[in-house]
C-alpha cells in the first residue's frame, strides 16, 4: 500500500486517545503500577515517546537512524529501550507529558512526509511508511491498554484497529521466531468481526488453519495484553490453535503476557 493518508490519520487519532488517558493525571498518578511488571504509567508513556522519536528519526534522517542502530547493536535493542526510559522517567509529569507530545507529533509528521512507495530503515529490515505506521498503531494499542488497565478505564475501540489486525497477520511468524521455532509454511485464514460489526478477512479463503472472532480481542491477543482464554478468539486446526498460545505482533522476547482471568474481577 502506497497511500498512507488513512493510516496517518488513524495513528494521529489513536495517539490522541492515549494522550487523553494521562492529560489530566496528577503527579502521583504517573507512578501507578501497570500490568507490565516494573512499569508504571510513566514508563509506558516514556516508551511511546522513545518509539515515536526513533520512528521520526528513521523517516526524516535515515542516515542518523542507521548510525543510532549501529551504536545500540552491541547492547541490544531491549537494553537500549531500558536505557532510553531513564532519559524520560525522572521528569516531572508535566515535562514528560510535553516531551511525549513533542516526540509523537514530530514522529507522525516525519512519517507522513515520506512518499508511500519509499522504504525507510528500521530495526531489522527497511519498511514502507504504511507498515511502520501500523507498527506505531500496535505500540499505541498495547501500551495504551496497559495505561487504561492501570487507571481502571475501559477503552472504546474503533475500526482504526484494522491497521493493527492486518499488521499482526503480516508478522504472524514473530511469535515463532521469539521462541526459536520454525514457522509453518502453511498460510492461515483470519476472519475477524470489527467494532463496527464489519467482517475483516485475511489469508486464503480455503486455508485449513483458521482464526476467527472479535477483532478487538485479536489485537489484545497479539499485543499479549490478555490471555487467549479470556478472549473471543477461536482456532480451527492444530497449527492455528498452537499459534494462539504464542501470537505476538512485535519482535523480540514475548514477555510474561497476562494470566487467565487476570482482568475478570
Amino acid at each position: 500500500m502506497t497511500d498512507t493518508t488513512a493510516v496517518i490519520a488513524d495513528l494521529t487519532a489513536e495517539a490522541a486517545e492515549v494522550d487523553a488517558l494521562v492529560a489530566g493525571l496528577p503527579e502521583a498518578g504517573w507512578d501507578t503500577p501497570t500490568p507490565a511488571p516494573g512499569w508504571a504509567v510513566k514508563h509506558q508513556i516514556a516508551h511511546l515517546a522513545f518509539i515515536f522519536r526513533i520512528a521520526g528519526l528513521s523517516a526524516a534522517q535515515p542516515e542518523a537512524f542507521l548510525q543510532m542502530t549501529k551504536a545500540v547493536a552491541s547492547i541490544g535493542f531491549e537494553k537500549a529501550v531500558e536505557g532510553a526510559l531513564q532519559e524520560f522517567i525522572h521528569d516531572p509529569a508535566e515535562v514528560l507529558l510535553t516531551r511525549w507530545r513533542a516526540e509523537r507529533d514530530t514522529g507522525i509528521k516525519a512519517l507522513a512526509a515520506v512518499p508511500g512507495d519509499r522504504l525507510v530503515p528500521w530495526l531489522v529490515n527497511p519498511l514502507p511508511p504504511y507498515v511502520l505506521a501500523c507498527a506505531g498503531m500496535m505500540e499505541l494499542f498495547g501500551h495504551g491498554q496497559d495505561v487504561a488497565d492501570a487507571l481502571g478505564v475501559r477503552l472504546e475501540r474503533t475500526d482504526r484497529i484494522k491497521h493493527l489486525a492486518g499488521f499482526a497477520v503480516r508478522v504472524r511468524d514473530f511469535g515463532y521466531e521469539a521462541r526459536n521455532l520454525t514457522p509453518p509454511a502453511e498460510e492461515f485464514r483470519y476472519e475477524l468481526t470489527a467494532p463496527s460489526g464489519a467482517l475483516w478477512t485475511f489469508g486464503p479463503a480455503d486455508a485449513a488453519q483458521r482464526v476467527s472472532g472479535s477483532a478487538e480481542d485479536f489485537c489484545l491477543l497479539v499485543t499479549r495484553r490478555r490471555h487467549r482464554y479470556d478472549l473471543d478468539i477461536r482456532a480451527k486446526g492444530t497449527l492455528a490453535d498452537q499459534w494462539l498460545d504464542i501470537a505476538q505482533a512485535y519482535r523480540g522476547p514475548a514477555g510474561q503476557g497476562r494470566r487467565p482471568g487476570q482482568f475478570n474481577a
